[in-house]
């Protein structure tokens, strides 16, 4: 085999999240994207003595339980991945990779609950970031999703499933307008144009939304009717604000520059599990409500018994578990990075008549050395990273009873579980938690308890 080379393989195996795994003159060939049972055409991107990895470019032979997409964006967009495989298959799939990841990692004696599924596996997601673009090199402007694969091509996705159809509704109004008006998108390669991403948020609980154009500062055109035009959609939801953000930072992510308010406010509400929060335009909040609500009530579920406890909720973004968890517990602290996300948290906190909460700006790895209480439960909910080992060996300093870990990355989940039943823990239950139906993407709640 030679980089570049156009090699055929049938798909035996998988490794989370989406590589699939062939094998060709006795080596190893990974394939991002392929699924077990596939036969693929891929070329050769890296050729090592021990494996070779592959660049998806046609799917010669499907898998058995394969069907039809249910998307026209399908094959084109980079948004999902997994529509021709039915829904059951696809939580199987995951729970089975999970599982491969946890084993492969030597934890043992663990129970592997049933994984949840998504209430919705359609129109779930409540925020998209989309990014003004073309789809041609020079052609017309797009506005929608990278094109899989391309990273400089942009697909219009008007018509995506993911989302209700408010979405697409706002989509559509924002390209139509800005073709109309010779108005050009930014082109990151030269770093000239004006239009850089737009975002959409909703709560599906309360049906409120934020609309938000990222734009760059080279142009400042009059968006008075820009506003009107938004206004006047007939939506299932109501806009409660929108905003327009300067970015001309050279990377190709949202910086918040300068934010301004066109129309409206810059937050809006949703509702989870009977508790109110308030979101901003950076707040995280899970992008599936609905499957948000049983993912928490997993981890309140793992915890035996919080009555008159104390709970550290630790990378707790707008502190929704930690809400969720005092409404039981003693005091819950918690700590997150994000400044506006703490804000957040303790805004929401007071909101929900909640007097036992308490969140707390900064790094994890220092502030909790500041932390002179001894907490009887810790809920652990990283980013994609996991948590650092220096942090791991801090938190296990404080040697809770329970620890509740929440990851949106099970390969970064093994790694850290390895490290805590090291200090003395056993991994007792292990949950997944479909949040993100047809994508190779699961959440993962495991409960950890001290020996004793």
């Amino acid at each position: 085999m030679k980089r570049g080379q156009l090699v055929e393989v049938e798909i035996k195996d998988m490794e989370f999240p989406a590589k699939g795994i062939g094998e060709l003159d006795g080596k190893k060939i990974y394939v991002k994207n392929a699924l077990k049972g596939q036969k693929v055409k891929a070329r050769i991107k890296k050729n090592r003595r021990e494996y070779a990895e592959g660049k998806l470019v046609e799917v010669v032979g499907a898998a058995e339980y394969e069907s039809e997409s249910f998307c026209e964006h399908f094959g084109l967009c980079g948004g999902c991945a997994r529509q021709t495989v039915p829904y059951e298959t696809q939580v199987q799939i995951k729970t089975d990779l999970v599982k491969k990841l946890i084993d492969e990692a030597g934890i043992e004696g663990y129970e592997l609950l049933d994984t949840v599924r998504s209430p919705e596996i359609y129109g779930y997601r409540n925020k998209m970031e989309y990014s003004f673009g073309d789809e041609a090199k020079g052609g017309e402007t797009t506005l929608g999703m990278h094109k899989r694969g391309q990273f400089n091509s942009v697909v219009t996705v008007d018509k995506c499933k993911l989302v209700d159809n408010d979405f697409n509704k706002i989509l559509k109004a924002n390209l139509e307008y800005f073709i109309e008006r010779n108005i050009p998108h930014y082109v990151n390669r030269i770093h000239k144009g004006y239009l850089r991403h737009l975002i959409v948020r909703k709560g599906l609980n309360t049906g409120e939304m934020l609309v938000v154009l990222v734009t760059s500062t080279q142009l400042n055109p009059d968006l008075t009717s820009y506003v009107e035009k938004l206004l006047e959609l007939e939506l299932k939801g109501e806009i409660k604000g929108i905003i327009h953000i300067h970015n001309d930072n050279l990377a190709d992510a949202v910086k918040c520059e300068e934010m301004k308010i066109l129309w409206g406010q810059d937050y809006f509400y949703d509702e989870l599990l009977g508790l109110r929060f308030k979101i901003s335009p950076f707040s995280f909040f899970q992008t599936n409500t609905l499957g948000a609500e049983l993912l928490y009530k997993t981890a309140l579920d793992f915890i035996e018994d919080s009555d008159n406890k104390t709970v550290f909720d630790l990378y707790c973004g707008t502190g929704t578990i930690g809400q969720l968890a005092a409404q039981k517990a003693k005091k819950v602290i918690g700590i997150e990075i994000i400044e506006e996300a703490v804000k957040a948290a303790n805004e929401n906190a007071q909101m929900n008549g909640l007097s036992n909460c308490h969140f707390i700006a900064g790094d994890v790895l220092k502030e909790i050395d500041k932390i002179n209480e001894k907490p009887d439960i810790i809920i652990l909910d990283p980013p994609r990273v996991g948590v650092h080992p220096k942090a791991i060996d801090k938190i296990l300093g404080f040697q809770p009873k329970e620890i509740i870990y929440v990851s949106c990355n099970p390969k970064t989940l093994t790694e850290n579980l390895k490290q805590i039943e090291e200090a003395g823990y056993i991994t007792k239950k292990v949950r997944c938690v479909d949040m993100f139906p047809h994508t190779p993407h699961v959440e993962c709640c495991s409960l950890l308890t001290r020996k004793k």
